[in-house]
């Protein structure tokens, strides 16, 4: 929130504790973002393209997640990052699609 910019492939990554519904909104966010939604096994579950920025409309995630990532509006589509996708991140623990080396 109140951010002004976010560096290029920079992000906000939030991770519930476990496996839930989630919404998200864009309450005093300044710039357009992309959201991430990724499932307990690091799999993308769904994105939400260009969230307008001050809109208090909610986004949900159409299925439960356990994170979601926020990153500059327009990345995904320039990274070609889509639904089935997988994220490499600790918090998607042993059982992930990907999961991190130790």
């Amino acid at each position: 929130m109140h951010r002004e910019s976010l560096p290029q492939f920079s992000g906000m990554l939030f991770v519930y504790e476990d496996t839930r519904r989630v919404s998200m909104w864009m309450k005093n966010t300044r710039i357009p973002l992309d959201m991430i939604f990724i499932g307990s096994d690091g799999v993308v579950a769904h994105v939400h393209e260009n969230a307008v920025p001050g809109d208090l409309t909610s986004i949900p995630a159409p299925m439960p997640v356990r994170a979601v990532l926020e990153v500059n509006g327009g990345l995904t589509r320039s990274l070609g990052i889509a639904v089935g996708d997988e994220i490499r991140h600790p918090a998607f623990g042993p059982d992930a699609a990907w999961p991190c080396a130790d």
